[in-house]
């Protein structure tokens, strides 16, 4: 009787009719039939990879199952803002003769930060225990920014975006590559890559992705 490879019981004598592999074939008598190596027979339908039995042994499709492999779910889309250490405004500052600027020095090391906008309102600034504020997204460093307020600015969802409005703070809020400052408490529109600038050094870019 014919051996599958895998062990299946099976009527046929070429191939095995549970899985496909090639089967063993008797040689002389009194000598164990020889097992031919399983080849593979197809190609998985759900993945690609070559498949020698009934289950894929890289994904485990089965290949008796003729429906058609449902494609991956399509990760969602978010926004996020990514909060750096901006020279190029650092140095606008500073040529500005801002508050306190020749004071202020950019700091040799800042790593990049992400925070997802999880809600309609995303308050900015930094953290202070004694006045009970602590914004969604905290800049208090290190390295800290000091031109950053406690209460700085707000981010707040428009339909399908973003605007971003000052909350009165000490150094103000611009956008972009321009030096005007928003008017306070009035909502400035944002979309994807637009970049806010607060404090002496700090800018958070608004992505979708």
């Amino acid at each position: 009787m014919p051996t599958c490879p895998a062990g299946h019981d099976t009527t046929t004598d070429d191939y095995c009719d549970v899985c496909g592999a090639p089967l063993a074939t008797d040689t002389s008598p009194g000598e164990p039939a020889a097992v031919a190596a399983p080849v593979a027979t197809r190609i998985c339908a759900a993945c690609g990879t070559p498949q020698v039995g009934r289950f894929c042994e890289e994904c485990g499709h089965d290949s008796l199952d003729t429906a058609a492999p449902a494609p991956p779910a399509a990760t969602p889309r978010a926004w996020h803002a990514v909060v750096t250490a901006d020279r190029a405004y650092f140095d606008r500052v500073v040529a500005a003769g801002g508050p306190d600027s020749a004071a202020v020095e950019f700091p040799l090391y800042c790593p990049e930060r992400r925070f997802v906008l999880h809600d309609d309102r995303i308050s900015i600034g930094r953290r202070s225990r004694s006045r009970g504020i602590f914004p969604d997204i905290d800049l208090i460093g290190p390295p800290e920014d000091l031109g950053v307020s406690a209460s700085h600015a707000m981010l707040v969802r428009t339909g399908g975006t973003w605007a971003v409005v000052d909350l009165d703070s000490t150094n103000g809020t611009t956008v972009n590559d321009t030096d005007r400052a928003l008017p306070p408490h009035d909502p400035h529109p944002l979309t994807d890559g637009d970049r806010v600038h607060l404090g002496a050094w700090t800018t958070l870019t608004i992505r979708l992705a």
